[in-house]
């Protein structure tokens, strides 16, 4: 997905998908105002589309394969 840099806060745990109510790890600015919330499965379902209605996209995906460096050897 094309990503645009915002200055946007990040996305915590408490932003849930518009779409299933699962951890939104992307953040939609529309051309309209307003934004959408997306997990990572409904964000590259809907890329195309959103790709055409999008100001912006946030796109905070790569959380989900970054290993913490505080993670312990099990936890890895």
């Amino acid at each position: 997905m094309t990503t645009v840099l915002t200055p946007a806060s990040p996305l915590t745990a408490a932003d849930r998908c518009d779409r299933c109510g699962a951890q939104a790890y992307l953040r939609v600015v529309l051309l309209s105002g307003g934004e959408l919330l997306f997990c990572a499965h409904h964000g590259r379902k809907f890329e195309p589309e959103l790709k055409k209605i999008a100001a912006e996209i946030q796109d905070e995906t790569e959380r989900l394969t970054t290993v913490s460096t505080t993670a312990s050897e099990d936890e890895r």
